[in-house]
């Protein structure tokens, strides 16, 4: 359970990074994108409006931790790229991409604690289940052709 919302969480720090560099391109910016995915999650998960004020600040404060932690692992991936790249180059590349994926599955247990003091379990599985399917709407879209 921890690993899929992990990766989801992995996914969603990818797409926010995608809409922060490429907003012109997709006609929103990171704001925009964050407020259609809270609006999004709220309806989906039966959010309240109280609730929503409570736990979005802590739900964005987590995507942003996980995007830094991202970064530096595709960072380090790039560096596969290289046709120089040596076995410990990739040895180094691969137990840095594990150790992000520890760190930010360290980081969603930890914000799940403070989650659980402003949602209801069912209501964190609702969220849960809502940001896999509003991520994999998100990539449907792009990845159809842009019509002119």
């Amino acid at each position: 359970m921890i690993q899929k919302l992990t990766t989801l969480l992995i996914l969603l720090s990818i797409n926010i990074s995608i809409q922060a560099q490429d907003k012109k391109k997709e006609g929103f910016s990171k704001e925009e994108f964050r407020s259609r995915q809270e609006a999004y999650l709220t309806q989906k998960a039966e959010i309240t409006k109280e609730e929503a004020a409570r736990f979005f600040p802590i739900y964005f404060e987590l995507q942003d931790r996980k995007k830094a932690i991202n970064d530096k692992a595709w960072e380090q991936a790039r560096k596969g790229k290289d046709p120089q790249a040596t076995n410990a180059d990739y040895e180094q590349i691969i137990e840095g991409i594990v150790k992000a994926r520890i760190e930010a599955g360290k980081l969603d247990l930890e914000y799940l604690l403070r989650f659980k003091k402003i949602l209801s379990p069912q209501k964190i599985y609702k969220l849960q289940r809502a940001e896999m399917k509003f991520h994999r709407d998100l990539l449907k879209i792009m990845h159809q052709p842009h019509k002119k």
